[in-house]
């Protein structure tokens, strides 16, 4: 059986940092699974990796779309199976890194994911309702309609629940039929980080400060000034939103800086509903009382085992 280590959990704990040691120490290559570094000139906002880090050790899944190009999650899917199968081929070491539960769960997992493309005319008529009837309206559709679907999405998540309508839509099958789970052909190890909730916060908000100080707000403008626009998806995540509305002169400086941070604080709660510190499939380790070495070490033992 082939294998593959992943390693999750939330925002600013070090995940990064450890698929490059474990990487370059096991013949490795990272696979990302975040749902941002995909998109091109999204660069500092979205903790990409250095040139100098993906020079020592090859990444995969990074800057592979420009933001106003519509990527969905079967085909990060497709394009992360055709990566972890080549580095296989070549007898090197996959590692699945990111904080994007939804990205990782449906790889580790084997989703079938439905492969119904974004209909632009849809979305459009979507977006003139939801200004009739509110986000909540468009969820208490979704609940008419697919209940089991509407239980497993949060209601402020309006993209989910946008595309959920859009694939009954375009099949005429409830979104939650369209699923189910293929095995994949790889044996995955999960490695866990965490750490305490204040301790994440803290290198949270430096990580946002030390965004500001390398240039994020003219990053947020370069992209402006190239066309994209701020209601792209792309555009939404976190900093890149706060900053347009900086930018647009909604908030302050100050006010941006503080909003990036309670968004990261509230976004790091939510990544702990998809990598649950009592699933026993994940290895945990508390990088506040674990170091790295004791992680290498663990991982060269499960490695040495036939």
């Amino acid at each position: 059986m082939k294998r593959l280590i992943a390693i999750v959990g939330p925002t600013g704990v070090g995940k990064s940092r450890l698929a490059l040691r474990l990487a370059g120490r096991f013949h490795g290559e990272i696979v990302s699974a975040d749902s941002r570094q995909v998109y091109r000139h999204l660069d500092i906002g979205t903790a990409k990796p250095t040139p100098r880090e993906m020079a020592a050790v090859p990444h995969h899944l990074i800057d592979i779309v420009n933001p106003d190009e519509d990527f969905s999650l079967a085909r990060y899917q497709a394009l992360a199976y055709h990566a972890i199968s080549d580095i296989h081929r070549r007898q090197r070491l996959p590692f699945l890194v990111g904080g994007s539960g939804l990205y990782v769960r449906a790889v580790l997992e084997g989703w079938r994911v439905p492969g119904v493309l974004p209909d632009p005319q849809f979305r459009y008529n979507i977006e003139e309702r939801a200004r009739e009837i509110g986000v909540d309206g468009l969820y208490r559709e979704l609940v008419s309609i697919d209940p089991e679907a509407a239980g497993k999405i949060d209601p402020r998540n309006v993209r989910r629940v946008v595309r959920a309508l859009e694939v009954y839509a375009g099949t005429r099958q409830k979104f939650s039929r369209l699923g189910g789970k293929k095995a994949p052909d790889f044996d995955a190890h999960i490695i866990g980080l965490t750490a305490d909730r204040a301790e994440l916060y803290r290198r949270v908000d430096e990580r946002v400060d030390a965004m500001m100080a390398r240039g994020l707000v003219a990053e947020v403008e370069k992209l402006r000034e190239m066309g994209y626009d701020f209601k792209l998806p792309a555009m939404s995540g976190i900093g890149y939103r706060q900053v347009g509305q900086y930018l647009a002169g909604g908030l302050t400086l100050d006010e941006a800086g503080r909003r990036m941070k309670t968004e990261t604080h509230r976004f790091i709660r939510h990544q702990y509903a998809w990598f649950r510190l009592r699933d026993e499939k994940i290895h945990w380790y508390d990088v506040g009382r674990q170091d790295e070495a004791a992680i290498e070490e663990a991982l060269a033992d499960y490695l040495e085992k036939e």
